[in-house]
């Protein structure tokens, strides 16, 4: 499984205001939509283009055209956080919705909504926060049976046990993150991490 962790000081200093327990809200939402627009940038990397011909003011030349069928699904409702980035990069994105809630007692997924486009050819999962897996598993099982056959997951933090999680069940995936964070605590959050993230982008806390 590839994954990659973001190495770029704008990623940095957005994710230190994410981190920040006193950030809030609104500035919240900016630097998630900040930081996400360099996660799309990193995930976006391997997509496929084609070749065309296209004419400068000048003269003819050789080009590049968007060739996949990129479908973008936010995990609901923190993924709406990094929704806007990849939709400014790829505007003519289909969007999909999984939503699943966490039981705070087993820690395991507990589906409640799934509206996907079909079919999928390559989708972008947004899950923010990487931690058990168990979530962002659930969204690629949804995705793959849609028909997706290229998957790109973003997470703001992930956990070592997540990226486990998820290269056992979903090797083919590649997951792009801004950190590789030490672990989860007794309650299944992330440490150090930067708390609920729908809460702290919805101000629900």
């Amino acid at each position: 499984m590839n994954v990659t962790a973001l190495d770029h000081p704008l990623a940095a200093h957005y994710l230190t205001v994410l981190r920040d327990a006193s950030t809030p809200p609104a500035m919240f939402r900016e630097a998630a939509v900040s930081l996400g627009g360099l996660l799309a940038v990193e995930a976006t990397s391997g997509l496929q283009v084609s070749q065309i011909e296209v004419t400068t003011p000048l003269k003819s030349t050789v080009g590049h055209s968007m060739s996949s069928n990129v479908v973008v699904v936010p995990v609901l409702r923190a993924g709406l956080g990094l929704l806007q980035p990849l939709l400014d990069l790829l505007p003519a994105s289909a969007v999909g919705f999984v939503g699943v809630a966490r039981n705070h007692e087993s820690a395991l997924p507990e589906q409640y909504y799934v509206n996907l486009p079909h079919p999928v050819e390559t989708a972008i999962v947004l899950e923010p926060m990487l931690a058990t897996g168990g979530s962002l598993a659930w969204a690629v099982d949804a995705v793959k049976q849609a028909g997706a056959n290229q998957i790109i997951c973003i997470s703001v933090v992930a956990a070592p046990e997540g990226i486990a999680h998820m290269k056992e069940r979903h090797p083919d995936v590649r997951i792009v993150t801004a950190a590789l964070d030490e672990g989860l605590n007794d309650s299944f959050y992330i440490v150090p991490g930067l708390g609920d993230m729908g809460d702290r982008l919805f101000g629900t806390m």
